[in-house]
């Protein structure tokens, strides 16, 4: 079912703002960490905020998500203010590992492929 434009467009505000927020903490580990996108839940209680991994190692990616997680008020706060919002949904940050995944599978096809044009010449 598609989401609504109104969920969309605070997604869109939310994936614009929370980097600016992260931005303004004085964690230097946690400050430059790009966010790759925002789901919002169908009321809008509850945001999940995916970040790139790519840069990061297992260790580092659970300092960053616990830090995370103790700022998630600040970070609220700040895009309450900035849209001039009531409310703001509830942050729940994680970190996406679909896009290596992605590469690990393709350079797997591209091996396989290889060895099957090996096997038939």
């Amino acid at each position: 079912m598609d989401k609504s434009i109104k969920i969309q467009r605070v997604e869109s505000v939310l994936k614009e703002l929370i980097p600016e927020a992260i931005s303004g903490l004085d964690d230097t580990r946690i400050n430059n960490i790009p966010v790759i996108g925002v789901e919002c839940s169908r009321g809008k209680y509850d945001a999940n905020v995916y970040l790139d991994p790519s840069f990061v190692d297992k260790e580092e990616e659970e300092y960053i998500l616990t830090h995370l997680k103790k700022a998630s008020g600040y970070l609220e706060n700040y895009c309450k203010q900035a849209e001039g919002w009531y409310r703001c949904p509830k942050f729940h940050f994680s970190f996406d590992h679909s896009l290596e995944q992605q590469n690990r599978m393709d350079e797997l096809f591209k091996k396989i492929e290889k060895e099957l044009n090996i096997k038939d010449e």
